[in-house]
């Protein structure tokens, strides 16, 4: 399902809510030329970043790299490319993508490098930069429980990026660690709706 050249969204904050059995998969299958969204670029020996490493990965799209040299490296060397943007704004342009809203305006970058070929506007005496939304074609999260509906308890900090990312991608499929009938999840826990998950991987932990 992943092929080539694909723009692929993967949830996560380093290691935490990153479906690295997903990533480990894709490292397998050799799959290149990938744009990758993400919080981070992981580390060298986990997820993504081993993907980074293997060089399967042309455009990373995150908030930092800096766990993993050698991400770092290549966007020096030319390798890779890079853009980068503060998480908050990061975190938005994906809900934004999910949301179906074309942009927003942020405060969040004015004076900075990050100007650069933005449009700027003036709000109540307060300068914004626009920002767009973004979405991509697979969304790779990572869940503590499905149940057989596709709906996801994802646990504490886990969360992070992965539900705001099942509302920004074309395809969504989700590592899991234990799989249950439906109505075993208490309503109250269900952090991602099945309706949005088309493939769950694993459940047997």
């Amino acid at each position: 399902m992943v092929k080539d050249g694909m723009t692929i969204m993967v949830g996560g904050f380093t290691f935490y809510g990153h479906p690295y059995k997903i990533t480990d998969a894709l490292l397998e299958t050799g799959v290149k030329n990938l744009t990758l969204i993400a919080n981070d670029a992981v580390s060298p020996v986990f997820g993504t970043g081993k993907m980074i490493v293997n060089k399967q990965v042309k455009k990373i799209i995150a908030s930092h790299i800096g766990r993993n040299p050698e991400a770092g490296r290549q966007v020096m060397a030319g390798e890779t490319e890079f853009v980068i943007f503060p998480q908050g704004t990061l975190a938005e342009k994906i809900r934004a993508g999910g949301a179906g809203i074309g942009g927003f305006y942020t405060p969040t970058g004015i004076g900075t490098e990050l100007e650069a070929g933005k449009e700027k506007r003036v709000i109540n005496g307060k300068e914004y930069l626009f920002e767009e939304g973004i979405r991509a074609e697979l969304a790779i999260l990572k869940a503590n429980v499905a149940d057989r509906a596709g709906n996801l308890f994802i646990r504490r900090t886990a969360k992070n990026f992965n539900p705001m990312m099942a509302m920004a991608a074309d395809m969504v499929m989700a590592q899991v660690d234990k799989i249950v009938e439906v109505g075993e999840l208490d309503p109250e826990m269900i952090t991602v709706p099945g309706i949005l998950v088309d493939y769950i991987v694993g459940g047997d932990e």
